[in-house]
């Protein structure tokens, strides 16, 4: 008789529920993060199982990793598409755990993507680059404002970018306002290398797939954006249409619409946070260089404002992106605004 297996999974310990094909309980315990006491403890229903299904949370690696390299079939929920507690007035890690067995068994699961081992490391390092930059960002911002109300006049970032520590001298002459500059200054250098470094290593370890190779024929686009975009997508085929993959990239509206009303909104935080900056970041700068963006960026500004339109430029490159990669074509200007 089959068997199903759904692991609730927590920060120093896991809920393992496991039932049959006529959902019946056959086991269930609260067990430590310890990859032997899972193995024991899935080892009797081996033969029979169909699959373990884990919760996508922030710690699931080791767990995943270590039950597909001993030939254990695993999925991996997605929680945010999980609809399961309305009308219930008591849920526990218990109750999840067969809850995520019981979906598994009736192949009703809304499952995440298991992204391959080999290449998590290098993506995981690029986030960590769009985490350095974010603040590198908020220091020049901060260094910007505190010129433009001390002195009344607006330092451009590259400018600030430029700067050294004893320039914090000759910009003000209050020690307080001073050691302020120079901290921010020391930052945005430290913060400058240490993204160097990592785009140095991203670039020499990695190269662009096949499949997406083409992107960095679209505008906005280089060579790290690129890489993120390649590594954050993983297999493109997982999107079987531009809809869904525009979505996943945060590109689209999160909301509910019937009779030209708004009915409601859904889960904004659903998709891939860091695909939605990677075609904000590639959208503002194909704005700066490309006529034909500039022109619909102008036209949407002038309807919205400024961060609709570059939204709505993000959804126009996502969207062409997707067919850039699947089809394995370059970039074709005429048909990306039509």
């Amino acid at each position: 008789m089959k068997s199903y297996a759904g692991i609730d999974l927590h920060s120093s310990n896991n809920y393992v529920g496991i039932i049959n094909e006529e959902d019946q309980r056959l086991y269930q315990k609260r067990l430590p993060n310890q990859l032997e006491h899972i193995l024991q403890a899935l080892e009797p229903f081996k033969e029979s199982m169909e699959g373990v299904v884990v919760e996508s949370t922030y710690n699931w690696y080791w767990l995943v990793d270590g039950l597909q390299e001993r030939g254990y079939k695993m999925h991996l929920a997605n929680p945010s598409a999980i609809k399961q507690y309305e009308g219930l007035k008591h849920t526990d890690d218990k109750w999840d755990s067969f809850w995520l067995a019981h979906m598994k068994r009736l192949d009703i699961l809304p499952e995440g993507y298991i992204y391959p081992k080999e290449d998590r490391p290098v993506r995981d390092v690029l986030r960590r680059r769009l985490l350095f930059v974010r603040h590198r960002t908020s220091h020049i911002l901060s260094l910007q404002s505190a010129i433009t109300r001390n002195l009344g006049y607006k330092m451009s970032s590259r400018d600030i970018k430029r700067l050294d520590e004893s320039d914090a001298d000759t910009l003000f002459e209050d020690p307080f306002l001073i050691l302020a500059a120079r901290s921010s200054i020391s930052a945005i250098q430290f913060l400058r290398t240490r993204i160097a470094e990592i785009e140095k290593a991203a670039k020499s370890h990695v190269r662009l797939k096949p499949e997406f190779e083409y992107l960095l024929t679209m505008p906005g686009i280089g060579n790290i954006l690129g890489l993120t975009i390649m590594l954050e997508v993983g297999d493109i085929s997982r999107f079987p249409t531009v809809g869904r993959y525009s979505s996943y990239c945060r590109c689209v509206k999160s909301e509910r619409v019937s009779n030209n009303k708004k009915k409601g909104e859904g889960n904004r935080k659903n998709g891939n946070k860091y695909l939605a900056w990677a075609y904000v970041e590639a959208a503002n700068f194909a704005n700066r260089f490309y006529p034909e963006v500039q022109s619909f960026y102008k036209s949407k500004k002038a309807k919205k404002n400024g961060i609709v339109a570059i939204k709505a430029l993000s959804n126009k490159l996502a969207r062409a992106s997707y067919y850039v990669m699947r089809d394995q074509v370059p970039y074709d200007p005429k048909k990306l605004f039509e």
